[in-house]
């Protein structure tokens, strides 16, 4: 089996263990388990990153305030048109 096999499959796994999860509380568990406290906060911030921009504020205004790079947003933005 090769490297990209055995990836998809550990994604497959992980998707499918966390679509099983059936309570907020449970949700926030697994994923404080899954993921380092830094890793955690980092998701929680892109997915404001996300919708930030779904709401039509400027990236260097999403930028400043969840205290991220401009980068990090335009990676989020690039990330939401697809590409």
């Amino acid at each position: 089996m090769d490297k990209t096999n055995t990836e998809n499959e550990h994604i497959a796994a992980l998707v499918q263990h966390l679509l099983a999860i059936d309570s907020e509380a449970s949700m926030e568990s697994a994923l404080r388990s899954l993921l380092t406290p830094s890793e955690f906060t980092e998701v929680a911030k892109r997915l404001q990153i996300f919708r930030m921009l779904e709401q039509g504020i400027p990236q260097r205004q999403i930028a400043e305030t969840l205290g991220v790079g401009i980068a990090t947003v335009t990676r989020g933005s690039r990330a939401l048109k697809g590409e």
